[in-house]
C-alpha cells in the first residue's frame, strides 16, 4: 500500500521536474533573456546544490532525483543566460 508521504513526494517531484525545463525550452526557442534576472538563477543553483546534498545525506531517493534534475536544468539556464546576455550586450554596443 502506498502512503500519503510517497504520493506527496511523487506529485512534488513531477511538478518540480516540469518547472525548470519549461523555462529552458522557452529560452532555447526564443533566446529572449532580457526579462530574466540572472541573480535568481545564481541563488536557485546554490539552493538546489544544498537541497541535493541534504537529500543525499538523508537517503531520500525522490528528493535526490528532483534536486538533481532541478540543479542540472537551472545550471544550464544560468549558463545560457550568462552567454546570451553577454552576446546581446555586445550587439547593442555596436
Amino acid at each position: 500500500m502506498i502512503d500519503m508521504s510517497s504520493i506527496a513526494g511523487v506529485i512534488g517531484l513531477t511538478l518540480d521536474i516540469l518547472v525548470a525545463p519549461s523555462q529552458l525550452l522557452y529560452l532555447l526557442k526564443t533566446r529572449q533573456v532580457s526579462g530574466i534576472f540572472i541573480g535568481t538563477y545564481i541563488f536557485l543553483v546554490g539552493a538546489m546544490l544544498f537541497y541535493l546534498l541534504h537529500a543525499v545525506l538523508i537517503h531520500d531517493l525522490i528528493f535526490t532525483i528532483a534536486m538533481s534534475v532541478s540543479l542540472v536544468t537551472d545550471l544550464i539556464i544560468l549558463v545560457l543566460l550568462l552567454k546570451w546576455r553577454k552576446r546581446n550586450g555586445k550587439e547593442k554596443n555596436r
